[in-house]
């Protein structure tokens, strides 16, 4: 199921891209030169964003501890032995 949430969120962030970047050259009255990279720098910075919401949002879901606050306890017991 997950791997379909991601699916879905990889082609609205292309449709969301292509989006913005058509808004930003009908404003500026004409297509960028190296419109790739703009849309590439677009859609890379939604991804980011989107993708790492995502992330957290599975995580807070997840199991209460996590690997690092095992670690720190640990590491505490281990000091005061």
């Amino acid at each position: 199921m997950e791997m379909i949430y991601y699916t879905v969120t990889a082609v609205l962030l292309y449709l969301v891209s292509d989006w913005i970047l058509n808004r930003i050259e009908i404003r500026r009255g004409e297509r960028f030169e190296h419109r790739s990279l703009i849309f590439f720098a677009i859609i890379l910075v939604l991804a980011v964003a989107v993708f790492n919401l995502v992330q957290q949002l599975q995580t807070t879901s997840g199991p209460a501890a996590t690997p690092a606050d095992s670690q720190t306890e640990q590491t505490s017991t281990t000091t005061l032995a």
